[in-house]
C-alpha cells in the first residue's frame, strides 16, 4: 500500500483517525445490541486483531467504553476504565447522538472526564448513531534529576 493510500484510510477509517493502530489490544466495556457493528469492525481492521471483552484482565492500551445515559454513573464508569489501561493510554468514550435514546451531554461528559482525572483530545462521529471522545490518560511525570 502507498503512502498516499494510507494517508487516504486514516481519513476514510475513523478508527485509524482516532490513533487505532496495528498491534494494540483494545479492550470493549459497555458491549451492546445497539453498538455501531461497522465501528467495532474498524477499529479491529486498525488494530489487526478482536476487541477484548470486559472479561480481559491484563493491561490494555486502549478503552473503547459505549455508555448510554441509564447506563448508571459516567464518572464511575470512566474511573472504572483507567484501571484497565497502560499510563498515557486513552478511553474511546462512545455516547448515542442527539436526539438517540440514551443521549449523554457534553457538558456531562466534561464534568465526567475532568473527575475522573481524564482530558478531552479528540471527538468524532462514529456511525449514524454515535458520537466518540478520546479521552486521554494523564502520562506518568519522569522524575528530576
Amino acid at each position: 500500500m502507498s503512502a498516499t493510500a494510507d494517508h487516504a484510510e486514516e481519513r476514510t477509517n475513523p478508527a485509524a483517525r482516532l490513533g487505532f493502530q496495528p498491534g494494540q489490544v483494545v479492550q470493549e466495556i459497555g458491549y451492546d445490541d445497539d453498538v455501531d457493528q461497522e465501528f467495532r469492525e474498524a477499529i479491529e481492521e486498525a488494530i489487526e486483531g478482536d476487541l477484548m471483552d470486559e472479561d480481559y484482565d491484563d493491561v490494555a492500551d486502549a478503552v473503547v467504553l459505549w455508555f448510554r445515559d441509564d447506563d448508571g454513573d459516567l464518572t464511575d464508569a470512566l474511573v472504572d476504565g483507567t484501571t484497565y489501561i497502560e499510563e498515557g493510554g486513552a478511553i474511546l468514550l462512545l455516547t448515542p447522538k442527539t436526539g438517540r435514546a440514551g443521549y449523554v451531554e457534553p457538558s456531562d461528559i466534561q464534568d465526567a472526564a475532568k473527575t475522573a482525572g481524564l482530558t478531552a483530545a479528540k471527538s468524532v462521529s462514529v456511525g449514524k448513531d454515535w458520537s466518540g471522545s478520546r479521552l486521554a490518560t494523564p502520562k506518568a511525570t519522569k522524575p528530576k534529576k
